[in-house]
């Protein structure tokens, strides 16, 4: 199965050590969320969208209401490469 090139983005930066950390309305519902590189900056590539779409393929779970991170399934699906950029 492919992954569009979007979604290699998003899995490289959560391969290296990022997060993706969710805001929730009062229903529990996702309503925004935001990319964070290992280094601390926030990162824009991850629209609402793509982080359903990576959640709902489980490449990227969060345990224990902590930010979302990249699954063992994420990891086998991302090409390794020595820099994503």
């Amino acid at each position: 199965m492919d992954i569009s090139k979007a979604e290699q983005r998003v899995l490289h930066l959560l391969a290296q050590g990022g997060r993706i950390v969710v805001e929730k309305d009062d229903r529990g519902h996702i309503i925004n969320s935001v990319t964070v590189t290992r280094e601390g900056w926030r990162w824009s590539g991850c629209g609402i969208e793509l982080f359903k779409k990576l959640k709902r393929r489980r490449y990227i779970a969060s345990r224990n209401s902590a930010p979302y991170r990249i699954t063992e399934l994420g990891l086998r699906r991302v090409r390794s490469q020595l820099d994503n950029r």
